[in-house]
């Protein structure tokens, strides 16, 4: 057995739950619901099946499901191919990776809970995602001393069935994943690293596995794990690349990974499959000097791209000149885009130059290019083609040497079939076209989104809201953003305005101007299976209505179950029983349901 390290004398979890403030605490209890927040019923509900989008989100992190048998097989290949320190060591790596998003998303969506409570939800993350049935025997910490001490029961560990199926009974323990996931998910939350070992594993003939963690330098400077996790990979030739990257080699729980973009409010931010598609194509074409057409609809982004294509070209030393089509009336778009000689008009008192020519050396942007006048767009498509320039008025040429991209939110193709567009134009722009996805298509990038833009608003208007609320997180992600990110920019900054200092946004701060508050349409039913959130209540009443009293008390019935079906939110409940919110919330008033 480990040495412990904590204090004799130790308080009850349930004691330490009233207390606030508290550096220590010790529990007994079931993983099933107990009172104390967040509950296993609270982290399901945080768990949503968009059928039709085919994803899967807990909080704001997006889930695969996955055959059990499959990652055993994987599990064999990779043994197989490397030998089993390798294979202990990556699946822990995944395994402590996985326990720190669990982590943070535990800190996003109950970001008022104590760290008791915080840590006691790991045990009900970790048997809700399916990997094995979790039982806390107890745990134990000195946040002062900086110590933890913990011991826990697994029951029906997949990874040790897939083990046996593979390879019979093991020597040694193999639950490798499950044993890295409590380990990033304590130090994470912990604050220092905590090393959790397995001391019985069912693959090894077991009844159960059985799990001990503690401080990493409990173990001994010679801990596998230490090296397993990052913490002293070994020299061999196998690892020695992972030994040299100092990102594998943490020396505390690691801090959440966020792109070097979000530095910065005009960079472009994202992980989604489309979204990285789009931004290798600006990284291919960036140090050349072909024309770009930028294709999504408003709000997009384009013009971030546009920036971005410019920072990485050779031109980076130059000018980025971008201009809105739409905004330049058509007796001015020449003068603008080409400059004026003096004298060339009334009022010309002074030679100016223009668009093209303030972009010398560096590039054009031409946003909502079909915006211009069918005149115009013959004009601008000399300047592109013959790289040269005359002011309105002038009488010599001037050399453009500017690199130009172009946006459109409209089919240009359509444009052109329609004679509104000129074909010549719509080719010598249509080089290199880079389609940029809205944001409905891109929704593994919402949350860092919405992290971005959380951090920007609390700075600029000084308000310190600690983050959003699990419903408001909930109605972003199912939201379909016809303005795209203009739009969860601006919803973001309203939250941020509307909500209480140091409290969270929720829906009615962010959905004040017209939108639609969104809901997932599949929830979890009590029995674990999915059933669409506006299916018919089931609600307990009396069989016989003989009486008032019998109605009123039928009536009450069928407005707590509308709420708590609605998880308490008054407009999915009216919506659910075909009313309008006023008329439910009139009678939920006078039946003492709501104040």
């Amino acid at each position: 057995m480990p040495k412990r390290t904590v204090p004799p004398h130790l308080i009850s979890l349930a004691d330490a739950s009233k207390r606030t403030g508290k550096m220590l605490s010790r529990g007994t209890y079931s993983e099933l619901d107990t009172g104390a927040s967040p509950t296993l019923t609270e982290l399901t509900e945080a768990l949503h099946f968009a059928l039709g989008d085919g994803r899967i989100w807990l909080n704001d992190q997006r889930m695969v499901l996955m055959q059990s048998q499959v990652l055993g097989r994987l599990r064999q290949e990779i043994i197989e191919a490397f030998g089993v320190e390798i294979a202990t060591a990556m699946f822990m790596r995944v395994g402590y990776m996985q326990g720190v998003r669990d982590a943070e998303l535990i800190q996003k969506r109950f970001p008022n809970e104590d760290l008791t409570h915080a840590l006691a939800a790991g045990p009900r993350v970790h048997t809700l995602e399916g990997f094995v049935k979790v039982t806390t025997r107890h745990f134990e910490f000195n946040s002062a001393r900086g110590t933890y001490f913990g011991e826990f029961d697994w029951h029906d560990s997949s990874e040790a069935a897939e083990h046996i199926a593979h390879h019979g009974l093991a020597s040694a323990p193999v639950c490798w994943m499950q044993t890295g996931y409590p380990s990033g998910y304590t130090s994470t939350l912990f604050g220092r690293p905590v090393i959790f070992r397995e001391v019985e594993c069912a693959g090894m003939g077991a009844p159960h596995c059985k799990v001990i963690g503690q401080n990493a330098e409990e173990w001994g400077e010679d801990a596998p794990e230490r090296a397993y996790l990052g913490l002293e990979w070994p020299r061999s030739r196998r690892t020695a690349r992972r030994a040299a990257d100092p990102a594998m080699q943490p020396t505390e729980p690691p801090a959440k990974a966020v792109p070097s973009e979000v530095a910065g409010s005009s960079q472009v931010i994202g992980v989604s499959a489309n979204f990285l598609r789009a931004r290798l194509m600006v990284e291919k074409v960036a140090d050349t000097e072909a024309t770009v057409l930028l294709i999504g609809e408003s709000g997009v982004g384009k013009e971030l791209f546009s920036q971005q294509l410019h920072r990485l070209s050779g031109r980076a030393g130059g000018p980025f000149v971008p201009i809105n089509c739409a905004a330049i009336p058509e007796n001015l778009v020449e003068s603008e885009l080409f400059g004026v000689e003096k004298g060339a008009y009334t009022g010309a008192i002074a030679s100016r130059p223009g668009y093209f020519e303030r972009a010398a050396g560096g590039t054009i942007f031409l946003d909502e290019i079909a915006s211009l006048a069918y005149a115009a767009q013959g004009k601008l498509l000399r300047a592109i083609q013959e790289r040269q320039i005359e002011r309105v008025g002038g009488i010599r040429t001037i050399p453009a040497d500017v690199r130009v991209v172009a946006a459109s939110n409209v089919d240009l193709e359509g444009e052109v079939r329609a004679g509104r567009f000129r074909q010549d134009l719509y080719f010598r722009l249509c080089v290199f076209p880079i389609v940029v996805p809205p944001l409905r298509d891109r929704r593994d990038d919402i949350p860092m989104l919405i992290d971005h833009f959380l951090r920007i608003f609390r700075d600029r208007h000084r308000r310190d809201v600690i983050g959003l609320s699990r419903r408001a997180i909930d109605a972003l992600l199912a939201y379909d953003f016809p303005g795209n990110i203009r739009e969860l920019q601006n919803l973001i900054e309203r939250g941020v305005i509307f909500a209480e200092p140091g409290g969270l946004i929720d829906i009615q701060h962010l959905f004040t101007g017209g939108e639609v508050s969104p809901t997932f349409p599949q929830a979890l039913s009590r029995d674990g299976r999915i059933k669409p959130k506006n299916a018919p209540l089931p609600v307990t009443h009396p069989s016989l209505i003989t009486s008032p009293a019998d109605l009123v008390a039928a009536e009450d019935a069928l407005y707590q179950e509308a709420l708590r079906a609605a998880a308490g939110n008054v407009s999915a409940a009216a919506r659910n029983l075909g009313l309008t919110r006023a008329k439910l919330e009139y009678r939920l008033k006078k039946l003492g349901l709501v104040n």
